[in-house]
């Protein structure tokens, strides 16, 4: 498995036209192939900042959303509104307690 974690900061003014196209492209994105999981998160205090977590097949399975024309229309939509440079992480879980 392939966990991603993307960090990204908004335009304050920006914020509900983000969380309403995520709305809108959420299932698209988690029916991808290879997209075993995917979660968004809100930062509590720095309420522009939020985060997405996704679990991958593999890395390559998220090498093709990557690639994908479903990837590229959702990231030229959502940078329009970053107010800063995202950050991303791939990460291999090491322990999950129930």
């Amino acid at each position: 498995m392939f966990i991603r974690i993307v960090k990204m900061g908004f335009q304050p003014e920006k914020v509900e036209t983000f969380l309403s196209d995520f709305k809108s492209i959420k299932t698209k994105v988690r029916g991808f192939e290879g997209c075993l999981f995917l979660e968004l998160y809100r930062d509590k205090s720095n309420t522009n900042q939020f985060f997405t977590y996704s679990y991958w097949e593999n890395e390559q399975a998220l090498e093709n959303y990557r690639n994908s024309d479903l990837f590229k229309v959702v990231w030229k939509n959502t940078k329009q509104y970053f107010n800063q440079k995202p950050e991303a992480w791939s990460v291999d879980k090491l322990v999950s307690l129930d």
